[in-house]
């Protein structure tokens, strides 16, 4: 679920072309881990999560495999394989582990993400 979030707190974190389609990048708001996805090449989407795997309690998740089930894009998790939802930063196998979900969005080729 995404946080309450006033305009003047977006972040310009990356070029997008320093993401690699399909894969995440780790950037540092605030002084929390944030994991910044690139989701295809030619119509990219953007979105951040938590960085910080819930279940294992390492910093991994911007190096999970990005892929989907069903309607939902995930990442999967590099030590245990849980799936996050990109979109909501929903554990599919244990909701309980969600971990936070930041807005991102594309403006002037850079990845701005609000935390």
């Amino acid at each position: 679920m995404h946080r309450d979030i006033q305009l003047n707190q977006w972040t310009a974190v990356c070029e997008l072309d320093d993401i690699v389609p399909d894969t995440g990048v780790c950037a540092l708001l605030n002084g929390e881990q944030v994991a910044v996805f690139r989701v295809g090449a030619r119509d990219p989407r953007v979105f951040a999560i938590g960085n910080v795997d819930p279940n294992s309690r390492a910093a991994v998740l911007s190096r999970g495999i990005v892929g989907s089930l069903g309607e939902r894009v995930v990442v999967a998790s590099p030590i245990y394989k849980q799936h996050f939802d990109l979109g909501t930063g929903e554990c599919l196998e244990a909701p309980e582990h969600a971990v936070p979900c930041y807005p991102a969005r594309l403006a002037e080729g850079k990845v701005w993400v609000a935390a």
